[in-house]
């Protein structure tokens, strides 16, 4: 039915595009100095009745009055009026404008010329992002912005990249950056289909966030969605896309044959599970868009429709997302009002990762099914699956794909209206409203036949339900004034000054229903018939939480001084007050101030366009990652066996009303060079991150039984630089390339920490759960992957024997005296990359485009948990199968974290190649025609022996932000994409 409406849809709007063709009466070329100019207005002056030029530059026009005056336009070219004068054939040479050669960059409340901007800010725009079917925004971004890392491992489609802004922003609230949705701030990146978004611009040091105060202090990311513009005749435009997922790696593991040579039980099969939970993933993407405008309105309506296939069975969703963006204006001209609002409806398979872990462990020789056995088996307690019983973590992974349910659905409305009133030439207000409403339903369910998690062997709570439900609104009113003033004829004040006021509400709520009886076909339908008779029985677990009072408000400032159009000064101050503090320190002060000179206004160069030095220090704050954190805590005493009478008694946190803003300040130094073909940016930077808001472990009985208190303290000291380099290598008529590069790196020291040095990000069972492998000391690098070293030998018991590191004579390899003077350990590894790079190129020829992204990261290594798991042929693990890369060893026969577990991952990708050609149409009806073939992921050079190499930022097994470089067992596999896309403008 779905792909029916889509049909019927795209022929309604086919038709009225249609409708809006008329005859050719004028035509012509439109070029600039250079060749022709693709995509130029055209328009009889006065009306709506306009066209674009094509590829090469020609255009058609109808029923044209001989009295008319057409007039052409294009980006960064002077308009031009010419009169027809009963001309059939009209062509032109646009002049390039100097003023508009000037690009305009959105900043926070405002935009600004590029060359006045004083800050680290980088904006790309649609035809620099990444191409191919782009699930996530994010993905648009990956690679092209230097300090931008944005890693989603192994691509889950369900999931999102982890994204960090210059490394590490804090350790205990948000590391991910603010996202700024046409200046609505707090917007949910989720919300945009990548086609609607026509820029996107990086706020990256602390002078530039600042005027975002708290929000900022992971940087910020402003995204603008396209729109119509004024005066743009209707058109309509069709882009969809076809692709194919396959693994692109995979992890080197035994066939049954190899498995059995080295003393595997066998069962009697033989499978390849990984082949089994996978499949070639198919998805497809279409997206319809209106445009328009008048002299006095535009508009942009768009409709998206995503059917996407994870290459783990079961896995994938469907979504679809309206925007509508609206603007006019009225009063004369003064009152200009702006209309954004989208709806997007996702519903998500999330399918199992752990079938893909269990695929890589699962004994070869295993059936499928139980019948398939070549032993008696009892497989209708398994609903038909054979399982190994009797084996700590083994489960057959086909069961756990196809039997259990994993599902969501997630719906996201939102809306923002923005009023500018323009008092005078120099003076204007704007009032913007908005809010986003976010709704997670997640269900899954394990039948009573489930033996992963649905108790199948148990006499007792068989079958198992999990329902969560939560629920995000989000509102923002802000007010400010804009003074844009020339106050000489060397001076221009620029002054933007406000009120912003922000307020979230939280709800969720979670339901665990389980004991299910025989034969009940559960579907989440009937759950509250179900959950009335397991509550007698005590099979019921429910919880929920409320968060209804996080409210910011703020009052800023920012001046900008243009003097001698050579010399930028930038100066910004915020307050801003949260409820999620206590009483004594409500408030924080976040200022900055930078400076910039273009150096060859006076040094005047040759075939020097811009020469720039700027300087600019910057201070955000952080919240606190949770509401309420300043207090204590409350719980509620149960009666005997959970029931009778219930007490409220005070829970074991302290209150801390002197908890207060975690603070970072930020030193950039930044230098920019362009001329006509080469443009260059250098920024070195020097970031100090102060008074960590984390939980403390107090002594309870000096604190009331107070057993912890969240506190400020600690620090973090990154040092990085960043460099891209953009170069015109060929242009002319024929054909023109153009290549880039960008590069960056840092270094982060743990300056001071509250908590104490410790070990964290445990390896896990099994035998390994108090193996430790991330050291977090005062003075030292972050991300330090610490153990014992391999000597290389092995002794007679299949034992690695381990390295007397500090020569003493005494091997001391216990993870209790880890962080001992006399303890064996060394430095492993590190998990946060030395440097990462990003290399673009693009070729146009004729009708035809190419481009060619690559992507790398060095000087990372990634702890390999499968092959410290499985990799060591232990006879008393011969069910499981074994781990067999390269690096792989027969007389290792006992698991003993060490270096030999820790590779270097350093990895160089292409990351993205795209083809694509333009058809020159003769046509009343459409205007161009373009079909392309993109790939992504195509090939990895590295020596990381995991699906992986991209570096793991962070450890979600536990360890946190202080923890990277552990590749857990649960990643989802890596795949390689291919796409076939096509896009029509009628």
């Amino acid at each position: 039915m779905k792909n029916s409406l889509f049909k019927g849809l795209l022929l309604c709007v086919a038709l009225l595009g249609f409708s809006f063709a008329q005859a050719q009466t004028v035509s012509g070329k439109v070029s600039d100095a250079t060749g022709p100019l693709p995509g130029a207005s055209v328009v009889v002056k006065g009306t709506t009745n306009g066209t674009q030029t094509d590829f090469d530059g020609n255009y058609t026009l109808n029923n044209v009055a001989s009295d008319a005056t057409l007039v052409f336009s294009y980006v960064g070219f002077a308009t031009q009026e010419i009169a027809v004068n009963g001309q059939t054939t009209i062509d032109v040479v646009l002049l390039e404008d100097a003023q508009a050669l000037d690009e305009v960059v959105i900043v926070g409340y405002g935009s600004t010329v590029k060359k006045e901007i004083t800050t680290a800010v980088t904006s790309v725009s649609e035809e620099e992002f990444n191409k191919g079917v782009i699930s996530d925004p994010t993905q648009l971004l990956q690679g092209k912005v230097a300090g931008l890392s944005i890693y989603n491992k192994g691509g889950n489609p369900n999931s999102t990249g982890t994204i960090r802004l210059r490394g590490i922003s804090t350790i205990g609230g948000n590391t991910q950056p603010l996202v700024v949705i046409d200046g609505v701030l707090g917007q949910s990146l989720s919300n945009v289909d990548p086609s609607d978004i026509e820029n996107i611009t990086v706020l990256k040091d602390g002078s530039a966030a600042a005027i975002y105060g708290t929000r900022g202090s992971s940087g910020v990311i402003l995204v603008t969605t396209k729109s119509g513009k004024k005066g743009q005749p209707f058109s309509v435009s069709y882009n969809g896309q076809y692709s194919a997922s396959v693994i692109a790696n995979q992890i080197e593991t035994m066939g049954r044959q190899e498995f059995l040579a080295v003393g595997g039980s066998d069962l009697g099969s033989d499978t390849d599970w990984r082949d089994e939970v996978t499949q070639t993933a198919i998805s497809s993407v279409h997206n319809i868009a209106a445009v328009g405008g008048t002299d006095d309105a535009s508009y942009r309506v768009s409709m998206n429709f995503r059917d996407e296939e994870g290459i783990l069975i079961n896995s994938g969703f469907e979504q679809f997302n309206a925007r509508t963006k609206l603007s006019g204006k009225l009063l004369n001209d003064k009152l200009r009002i702006d209309f954004n609002a989208a709806l997007t409806q996702r519903d998500s398979e999330f399918g199992f990762n752990e079938a893909l872990r269990y695929a890589v462990l699962y004994n070869p020789t295993a059936p499928i099914f139980g019948d398939d056995a070549p032993f008696a088996f009892n497989s209708d307690q398994f609903g038909g699956y054979f399982e190994t019983l009797g084996l700590f973590d083994s489960f057959n992974p086909v069961s756990i794909a196809e039997q259990n349910q994993n599902y969501g659905t997630q719906s996201t409305v939102n809306y923002s209206i923005d009023f500018n009133y323009t008092f005078t030439d120099y003076l204007s207000a704007q009032l913007s409203i908005g809010e986003q409403n976010v709704k997670n339903q997640n269900r899954q369910y394990y039948p009573t036949t489930d033996f992963f998690r649905g108790n199948a062997l148990s006499p007792f709570r068989k079958g198992r339900a999990d329902f969560f439900t939560n629920e995000i609104s989000n509102r923002t009113l802000e007010l400010f004034g804009t003074f844009n003033k020339q106050l000489s004829d060397l001076v221009t004040l620029k002054f933007v000054g406000g009120y912003s006021w922000q307020e979230t509400d939280y709800n969720e709520y979670f339901l665990q229903l389980g004991d299910f009886p025989p034969g009940v076909d559960f579907d989440f339908s009937n759950a509250i018939e179900v959950s009335q008779d397991l509550l007698e029985a005590g099979r019921i677990v429910a919880n929920s939480g409320r968060n209804d009072d996080d409210r910011i408000i703020a009052f800023f400032g920012r001046m900008n001084l243009t003097i001698d159009d050579a010399i930028y000064v930038n100066a910004s101050i915020r307050r801003e007050g949260s409820s999620r503090f206590g009483s004594d320190e409500q408030w924080g002060l976040f200022p900055s101030a930078a400076i910039g000179a273009d150096l060859n206004k006076y040094l005047e160069l040759d075939n020097v366009n811009l020469l720039k030095a700027r300087l600019g220090y910057g201070v955000t704050g952080a919240i606190p990652p949770g509401v309420g954190l300043s207090q204590t805590t409350f719980g509620v005493n149960n009666g005997a066996n959970g029931f009778g009478s219930a007490a409220t008694g005070l829970g074991n946190r302290a209150p801390n009303p002197g908890l207060k803003w975690e603070e970072k300040r930020e030193l950039n130094l930044g230098f920019e060079f362009a001329n006509d073909r080469l443009s260059a940016t250098l920024d070195l930077y020097n970031r100090d991150i102060v008074d960590f808001i984390t939980s403390v472990n107090i002594d309870a009985a000096a604190n009331d039984g107070f057993s912890s208190q969240f506190q400020n303290g600690g620090e973090l000291n990154t040092k990085g630089l960043e460099l891209s380099v953009n170069y015109d290598a060929v242009k002319n008529e024929t054909i023109s390339y153009n290549t880039g590069i960008i590069f960056s790196t840092y270094k982060t020291e743990l300056v001071e920490n509250t908590g104490g040095d410790r070990v964290i990000g445990n390896l896990g069972s099994p035998g390994q759960n108090n193996t430790f492998l991330i050291r977090v000391t005062e003075g030292e690098e972050v991300g330090q992957i610490w153990g014992p070293v391999f000597s290389g030998d092995v002794d007679a018991n299949g034992s690695p024997i381990l390295v007397d590191v500090n020569g003493d004579g005494n091997l001391v390899t216990d993870q209790g005296s880890a962080l001992a003077d006399d303890v064996d350990f060394a430095v492993l590894g590190k998990g946060l990359p030395d440097f990462e790079i990003g290399w673009t190129n693009q070729v146009t020829f004729g009708n035809w485009d190419l481009n060619a992204f690559f992507r790398g990261a060095f000087g990372h290594s990634l702890v390999n948990n499968f092959r410290a798991f499985y990799e060591p042929r232990i006879g008393s693990q011969s069910s499981y199968n074994f781990v067999n890369t390269e690096l792989a060893r027969d007389d290792i026969r006992t698991a003993q974290f060490s270096s030999y577990y820790v590779e270097k991952a350093d990895f160089f990708k292409l990351d993205n190649l795209s083809i694509g050609y333009n058809f020159k149409l003769d046509n009343s009806y459409i205007k161009n025609i373009r079909v392309s073939l993109a790939g992504q992921n195509l090939f990895v050079i590295t020596n990381y022996t995991g699906s992986d190499p991209e570096p793991s930022l962070q450890d979600f097994g536990g360890g946190g932000v202080l923890a990277p470089g552990i590749d857990r067992r649960n990643n989802y596999f890596a795949s390689t994409r291919f796409t076939l896309g096509l896009n029509v403008n009628f």
